[in-house]
């Protein structure tokens, strides 16, 4: 179903629908994150393909108005609250490269003195986390950031998911390690229960493909999210995430990626991926089951297709 009323050069909607049943017969493909528990329990055949383009037209199919775990993509809208907090200072605690390790490795932060590699492993998004609660009890930093999304999306009927936040509270012990192993080199200033209690509830956000493809819209448009018309951030801010999104938005299988796809991205284990094709449009695609390296694997290759088919990538056609 398309949202809006453009016939264009390129039937986005006749594309994303092709995708859709080219994926049909791999539903199930990959493994679901199930050392999440609340995650374990999800049907791993399901697929939702949802493009929202900068002239405001929404095309989806598939599973893409059903709400799932967004978990590390919410790491994006984060640091895009961080920044406007606290500015470029934030670069002081978190790195901007590719790590190359797993995105709960803790190897790394030994070698490099408790400053994680980039916002976008779970090591430097508890950091963000920890710049955005200053000044918040960790309810009101959740409450601040599910309206921020709301606000993004345009939509308030956006919730994030207690039983999700709750299971991985229960199980997030490799996390609980990352946060007091910071906090030992003085590169974290809350408490870990405080900041990773804000943590788990913001991966715990549940949004569809379509509301996702919309709250990512900002970064295709300079910044301005032309469903609003409100300015997000500036252009020069949004080039930047983007960038951090096509190095390092996918752990150890970001140069892959963009191997293959050639769009800034981020991927969530809930099975989602939020990808941006600047100047084009927001793309959001979920399908449960992930590959090895912890990215949806029906998702990364419908993106490959879409970028093919339509010519976006950033490298060219």
């Amino acid at each position: 179903m398309a949202l809006g009323k453009d016939e264009g050069q390129m039937d986005l909607q006749a594309i994303v629908d092709d995708i859709a049943s080219m994926m049909a017969p791999r539903l199930g493909e990959g493994r679901v994150a199930d050392y999440i528990p609340e995650l374990a329990n999800i049907d791993p055949r399901q697929f939702g393909l949802a493009v929202t383009t900068v002239d405001g037209q929404t095309f989806h199919s598939g599973d893409a108005t059903t709400a799932f775990s967004v978990q590390s993509i919410s790491k994006v809208f984060m640091l895009t609250l961080a920044l406007g907090k606290a500015g470029e200072s934030i670069w002081k605690r978190v790195g901007r490269e590719p790590s190359g390790s797993a995105f709960n490795s803790i190897v790394q932060l030994e070698h490099e003195h408790g400053i994680p590699r980039n916002p976008f492993i779970n090591a430097g998004a508890i950091v963000i986390t920890d710049m955005v609660l200053a000044g918040h009890k960790p309810r009101e930093a959740i409450g601040e950031f599910l309206r921020f999304i709301r606000f993004l999306a345009d939509d308030e009927s956006i919730t994030i998911d207690e039983k999700v936040a709750r299971s991985e509270q229960a199980t997030g012990f490799r996390n609980f390690a990352l946060a007091n192993f910071m906090r030992s080199f003085g590169n974290l200033e809350h408490p870990a229960d405080l900041v990773l209690g804000t943590y788990f509830h913001q991966c715990a956000l549940a949004m569809s493909c379509v509301q996702l493809s919309r709250a990512g819209l900002f970064l295709a448009n300079r910044g301005t999210n032309p469903l609003t018309g409100f300015s997000v951030v500036s252009p020069k801010r949004a080039r930047r995430i983007n960038a951090l999104m096509l190095t390092c938005g996918h752990y150890d299988g970001s140069g892959d990626f963009a191997y293959h796809v050639g769009l800034p991205g981020k991927s969530g284990v809930g099975g989602g991926i939020l990808a941006i094709a600047p100047g084009k449009a927001s793309i959001a695609v979920w399908s449960p089951g992930l590959n090895k390296v912890g990215n949806s694997a029906l998702g990364s290759e419908a993106l490959e297709m879409l970028a093919i088919r339509t010519g976006w990538s950033v490298f060219g056609n």
